[in-house]
């Protein structure tokens, strides 16, 4: 049994480092040659003068960085590679381009302009010819929580019959390695996979890679420390937050000031609405947002919105379906309180109702609160405790996997969010 193991596991590593060598070998060269052969022909690399070089390293490190970023976001739970190619290679080659600019090196852009779209067919033309080889495929041990996994678009489940692999080829074994009827057959079966390097999943990861939740009801001692988010890269975030609102700013300052004139001409009342949140560490800070409801809608005590809530002006209905009544918390980024992605600040009221409700509720205070977050662009808003409670899941594993990576997928889910009004109530 172990050869067989071996053998297809093998075969999975050998067909992953195929892909990238394909990517390396044949992709870089095309995007890069092509535009070159057809801009300075054809024996163009026997002479590379400054500009040709800044024009080929520019479009070779932007399709690698492009490479990188579009295999680190495939990592996260449903996401659809093909969504986000477009901005990914838009935005490298952009950044690219401005390096370039800044640092006032000369390039062809004609040529860069090529590398851009034979950048976007190849990887496009990669994601729907091979489309059908990249979903996953795992064996489940039909024990105990396992029983309940749900296949997705990007993973196929093959239940086991019985403890051997014969004639099915999988990525790797989920178990419930919990569970108090796994036989010792099975138990044995699992040491044969990991000694043959097979990869053996408890199903929580498993669960959790598919839903994009950490279970809260199910926290145990050694979750603590993977729920502890990177303190470096929590320093490096309050630098890229802060200077991503100062370059934004010359497009949001008029659209702030655009808005509250809407706001004023709509409804009486300030354009600009202040409530007291609970942020990092519990504490208490005071958030900045365009007013959506009438002058009075909390004189009964605090609500959480509800769909066509009858509480929302015509001119809030529309800058909170497009998110623009967020925009002042620009503001309390600045100010430290908040920053562009993390968990989603709520009233104090909620948060000690919802601290009785919810298990380890407080815990999602670990982060800087965000104006948009993973919970926002995969559940939407919650309207009440077993959303909340759904919500949360999802805040857990924001935290859990706390990194630059995600806040990039998050980030492109965001703008996607904007443009179609998700989850907006």
């Amino acid at each position: 049994m172990n050869n067989k193991f071996e053998r297809r596991h093998s075969r999975w590593y050998e067909v992953f480092l195929l892909g990238i060598a394909f990517q390396i070998l044949i992709g870089l060269p095309f995007v890069v040659l092509i535009p070159g052969l057809e801009r300075w022909g054809w024996d163009f690399w026997l002479y590379l003068p400054d500009v040709r070089r800044n024009t080929i390293a520019a479009i070779a490190l932007s399709f690698l960085c492009i490479l990188f970023i579009l295999r680190r976001l495939m990592r996260f739970p449903g996401v659809k590679v093909a969504s986000f190619i477009f901005p990914t290679v838009s935005v490298v080659f952009l950044i690219a381009m401005a390096i370039l600019l800044f640092t006032r090196e000369r390039y062809t852009r004609q040529v860069i302009g090529g590398g851009y779209i034979l950048t976007l067919v190849w990887f496009y033309a990669g994601y729907f010819i091979g489309i059908r080889y990249r979903r996953l495929k795992f064996g489940v041990v039909p024990v105990g929580e396992a029983l309940k996994l749900e296949p997705t678009t990007n993973v196929e489940l093959r239940f086991l019959d019985s403890p051997e692999l014969d004639g099915v080829r999988v990525d790797g074994i989920v178990a419930d390695l919990h569970a108090n009827d796994l036989s010792g057959e099975w138990e044995h079966f699992l040491a044969e996979c990991t000694l043959s390097q097979i990869p053996v999943y408890h199903v929580k990861q498993i669960q959790e890679s598919l839903t994009g939740r950490v279970r809260i009801d199910r926290l145990s001692e050694n979750e603590y420390g993977s729920l502890l988010p990177s303190f470096f890269y929590m320093n490096c975030k309050r630098f890229i937050d802060t200077a991503a609102v100062l370059v934004t700013f010359p497009l949001t300052l008029p659209l702030m000031a655009l808005t509250a004139v809407a706001i004023k001409l709509d409804s009486p009342g300030p354009a600009l609405f202040i409530q007291d949140r609970v942020g990092q560490g519990n504490h208490t800070f005071r958030i900045y947002k365009f007013r959506s409801m009438g002058r009075d809608s909390e004189k009964d005590g605090a609500m959480l919105a509800q769909c066509n809530d009858m509480r929302i002006t015509r001119v809030g209905k529309f800058i909170r379906k497009t998110r623009l009544d967020e925009l002042p918390q620009f503001f309390n980024v600045l100010k430290g309180d908040m920053s562009l992605i993390g968990p989603r600040p709520e009233q104090r009221f909620f948060v000690d109702q919802f601290e009785k409700e919810i298990p380890f509720y407080i815990y999602r205070h670990v982060v800087k609160p965000g104006i948009t977050g993973w919970a926002q662009v995969v559940h939407g808003y919650a309207s009440d405790a077993d959303d909340t409670r759904i919500k949360i899941e999802h805040d857990f594993y924001y935290i859990k996997h706390f990194s630059l990576w995600i806040d990039i997928l998050i980030a492109f889910k965001t703008l996607k969010t904007i443009l179609t009004g998700f989850g907006a109530k």
